[in-house]
């Protein structure tokens, strides 16, 4: 099928948002899919709000779904333009759309517990691995190496000798204190998503939110094909699950660590 290509700057509300639909970013001036892109709409305060869930009210500009490019369409007062009436765009746009996408895994991650779609702790994580019954491995980006070290070389053994030969997901992208948020429970530095469909939101967004701090859109591209061979087939760059009501400068460097590893 053939996707919908519209060169307009806004679209004409969420529900021109179906899957499948390009959209121009108002920054590059490039054709993406939505799902390479962040909507935007005007808050009735008159300001650039990220719609990361493309449901939000009234008509949308598209920016391309990385950090420098949404600090570009600040800096260019791309809003105003495409809008075409004053709007205001935070200096701290860019950042505040990354926090945004964090809140959002959060709250992803959360409704993956709820669903028993999630182990916590050294030994349960270990388990998970060697039964290779884990779709990814999380590690807190504050935790300490040595059992981030350990649980990695299970996770890159299976793939070399596993039944299941493609690369497991490592997700590293939330701190001690978020993982505990999420998951209700105090110093969560190792978990695991088990297989299924229920962890399928939370991967997405970690996807988009590795590939939102990409440091431009080369990184970004080759961040989103790498990731895409990486995770399992029921996840995408689509933030499409209805499952979570609610709304919502790392980079793929490895993150110094210093919590200790969470035992059983």
């Amino acid at each position: 099928m053939l996707a919908l290509a519209d060169p307009a700057d806004l679209d004409k509300g969420p529900r021109s948002t179906k899957s499948g639909t390009e959209r121009m970013c108002a920054v590059t001036r490039v054709v993406r899919p939505i799902d390479e892109l962040i909507r935007f709409v005007v808050a009735p305060t008159g300001e650039a709000i990220p719609d990361l869930k493309r449901k939000l009210p009234g008509r949308g500009l598209w920016v391309t779904a990385n950090r420098k490019t949404v600090a570009e369409a600040v800096k260019r007062n791309v809003f105003s333009k495409g809008f075409k009436k004053p709007v205001k765009a935070s200096p701290t746009l860019a950042d505040d759309t990354d926090k945004l996408m964090i809140r959002g895994l959060i709250e992803a991650l959360a409704m993956t517990a709820k669903a028993g779609a999630i182990v916590s702790g050294f030994t349960k994580v270990e388990d998970a691995l060697k039964r290779q019954n884990a779709q990814a491995l999380l590690h807190a980006s504050d935790g300490a190496v040595d059992g981030i070290r350990k649980l990695d070389g299970i996770a890159r053994q299976n793939a070399e000798f596993g039944e299941n030969s493609r690369p497991l997901p490592i997700i590293t992208v939330l701190s001690c204190d978020e993982l505990d948020l999420a998951l209700g429970r105090s110093n969560v530095i190792h978990a695991a998503v088990l297989t299924g469909p229920a962890g399928k939101t939370f991967l997405s967004r970690s996807q988009t939110l590795v590939q939102y701090r990409m440091a431009d859109d080369d990184g970004n591209a080759n961040a989103k094909a790498k990731l895409k061979h990486d995770l399992p087939a029921t996840a995408s760059l689509t933030e499409t699950s209805d499952d979570i009501t609610s709304d919502d400068n790392a980079t793929d460097e490895e993150t110094v660590r210093t919590r200790t590893t969470q035992q059983d």
